[in-house]
């Protein structure tokens, strides 16, 4: 199947084999993404501030392929501890998508794959054909 993968050039992708974002068409998808930023995780015990920014990387991700905001049609938010960070993760993710409305779902996990992160995201874009 043709398309576009790109990396983001973060150490995960190349060491587990996996692009950062995927457009075929219509369509595109983003891996996790989690808040590092320049090697550094971003917001350390800070759920809200985790969120807004892994948000942000998978939206420039999406960008880099041709989709919009107003594109993303489902996220997906994993969470480590949701009962404790359930509302700080949901405020931030209503912030950015709010007017969106996108399905979503917010899924408790035992752990990510740094024990400071909290939380990992994925958006799913789609637009009309032509």
């Amino acid at each position: 199947m043709s398309g576009q993968r790109l990396g983001s050039g973060g150490p995960y992708e190349e060491m587990y084999g996996y692009s950062r974002v995927v457009a075929v068409g219509d369509h595109a998808w983003t891996a996790g993404c989690t808040s590092i930023v320049g090697g550094e995780l971003v917001g350390v015990g800070d759920a809200y501030l985790q969120t807004v920014t892994a948000l942000r990387i998978a939206l420039a991700s999406l960008e880099r392929v041709g989709f919009a905001r107003a594109d993303v049609v489902s996220t997906r938010m994993y969470v480590v501890d949701v009962t404790t960070h359930s509302d700080a993760v949901g405020r931030a993710h209503g912030e950015v998508f709010g007017d969106v409305r996108p399905g979503a779902a917010m899924l408790g996990v035992a752990a990510l794959i740094d024990p400071r992160m909290i939380v990992e995201v994925e958006l799913v874009a789609a637009r009309e054909r032509a």
